[in-house]
């Protein structure tokens, strides 16, 4: 995985918010890093996919998770507490990616073991440069650990 992988970097992107998805989804299509991009729209079934139960039981494990905070149902701080206690799960890095910039949400994250918090701009053309500079981090300069 990470630089000169021949297999694309699959992003499971967790957000609640149609128009934050699709500009996510234009944002890391607009860069030429080989990706796979699969989208839940809350914290349950974001872990129905990690776990591959229910309709997502031939999930592919993704590299890397972008997350939401504040989702109905789960948020974001479940789903990042439980992935970070599961022996399968806890390699995968996740970015949160959210509006919020309160110190505790940022201090939180990095509690529950995040590797990264980005807040998300509100200017289009800046949403794209942070998404892009995560596309390009992930599917470029890291090492990611193997799928399992």
């Amino acid at each position: 995985m990470g630089a000169n992988s021949p297999n694309p970097v699959r992003i499971l992107v967790v957000d609640d918010d149609p128009g934050d998805v699709l500009m996510i989804e234009e944002a890391l299509a607009d860069s030429d890093v080989d990706k796979v991009i699969d989208v839940v729209g809350d914290g349950q079934e974001a872990m129905e996919f990690l776990r591959r139960e229910g309709r997502h039981a031939e999930a592919m494990r993704p590299d890397v998770i972008l997350l939401d905070l504040n989702m109905p149902r789960m948020d974001g701080r479940q789903v990042l507490g439980e992935v970070k206690q599961d022996d399968d799960l806890r390699t995968i890095p996740v970015v949160v990616l959210t509006t919020s910039n309160a110190d505790t949400d940022i201090l939180g994250s990095y509690t529950l073991q995040a590797n990264a918090y980005v807040t998300k701009p509100i200017d289009l053309d800046d949403f794209n440069d942070v998404v892009h500079r995560i596309d390009e981090f992930f599917g470029r300069v890291v090492v990611l650990p193997k799928r399992s």
